[in-house]
């Protein structure tokens, strides 16, 4: 069964995600950290226990991976916006063998002491044009969550729109169970996220 594990705001420059973010939810996000292997680079937001929020967009000083970037992250020139959400796995092989085709293969990923696997799909893109989760699994017992300054936000529910969201629900159906989670019909894939802050309660989208 997975589990909700971070959402994914997508960005064309990082300081751009970061300021939209930092504006709509009141609080400061935490340092991150690079990705050689995908070019990219992010910052972090604690979400609760098990559960955080990712800035990322490409890392201008790394070198260009010889492969699509995740989260479809090349030529990515949109306003910052909630572009994915991550479910992780404690047996990611298996789940992907549940999983729509083009989840992606699986890829071993290390930055600092954190490692994890990743289903990453060969054009960059997770199925149902995002609506569909990204896969992981971490490696060791430590989850980035753990790391990261509690700055009293938290996760209340997020919202998925998608033509076909009945697809979209049978492809969910039997791989997560999170009431916090609800799939609906859209004109286009769409995600937002209700969150709990100091400053009261806020829709990032």
């Amino acid at each position: 069964m997975l589990e909700l594990d971070h959402l994914v705001v997508s960005a064309k420059t990082l300081d751009e995600g970061v300021r939209a973010v930092e504006r709509t939810l009141g609080v400061r996000m935490a340092p991150g950290g690079a990705h050689p292997a995908m070019g990219t680079h992010n910052r972090l937001l604690h979400l609760g226990a098990g559960l955080y929020l990712e800035v990322i967009a490409v890392d201008p000083e790394a070198k260009a991976p010889p492969r699509r970037r995740w989260f479809g992250l090349d030529g990515f020139g949109e306003k910052a916006r909630l572009t994915h959400w991550v479910a992780r796995s404690d047996d990611l092989s298996s789940t992907l063998g549940a999983a729509p085709d083009g989840s992606g293969a699986l890829m071993d990923l290390t930055r600092g002491e954190l490692s994890w696997q990743m289903a990453v799909p060969e054009d960059g893109t997770v199925p149902f044009g995002g609506a569909f989760p990204a896969l992981i699994g971490w490696q060791g017992a430590e989850h980035p969550s753990s790391r990261l300054p509690d700055c009293g936000c938290r996760l209340l529910g997020l919202d998925i729109q998608h033509p076909q969201a009945s697809a979209l629900a049978g492809a969910l159906a039997g791989l997560i169970d999170d009431p916090r989670i609800a799939v609906q019909p859209g004109p286009a894939p769409r995600l937002s996220a209700m969150i709990e802050t100091p400053s009261g309660r806020k829709i990032l989208a």
